[in-house]
């Protein structure tokens, strides 16, 4: 493949990745120090925690696919490299959805302290949303092991 094919690709993983660190640095320490409403801060804290550590598998899974793509600008894309890759971005979709997951009850008691049930519905937006990219990994790393198992097979009779 061309070198740089890729180009726009790698350009949208890094601007991924730019709204979320602004969001860390300005916005949730900003949230933490001066919450909208006191009386919730309590269960803001934890909310605040789950959200800077579900940043960590986040900014894996960004560099495993900009990595991924790296090897599709190399010719490598069906190689046991790349499949190890999709592992990762999966297990790190996986990750994220469990911690949304187990931040839920914060948000139920936000919105019934708040009287606001939509807000259980945006709560469970991160949690499908990374559990359709964990599924999407997953469907993409046994498709591709399939083609490397054929590929070798098929190697191996000529």
């Amino acid at each position: 493949m061309k070198q740089g094919s890729t180009f726009f690709l790698k350009i949208a993983v890094g601007l991924m990745g730019i709204p979320v660190l602004a969001l860390c640095v300005l916005s949730i320490i900003q949230l933490a120090h001066h919450p909208v409403n006191p009386d919730y801060s309590y269960l803001l804290y934890p909310g605040v925690t789950i959200m800077y550590v579900s940043v960590i598998p986040y900014f894996i899974a960004l560099y495993q696919a900009f990595r991924l793509l790296c090897y599709i600008d190399k010719n490598e894309a069906f190689s046991e490299m790349s499949v190890r890759v999709l592992k990762k971005i999966k297990y790190c979709a996986i990750t994220i959805s469990i911690l949304y997951v187990i931040m839920m009850p914060f948000v139920y008691l936000v919105a019934e302290k708040d009287d606001a049930p939509g807000l259980i519905i945006i709560g469970m937006v991160p949690v499908f949303a990374s559990m359709v990219i964990a599924v999407f990994a997953a469907v993409l790393q046994k498709l591709l092991k399939e083609a490397i198992d054929i590929k070798s097979e098929n190697d191996l009779t000529v």
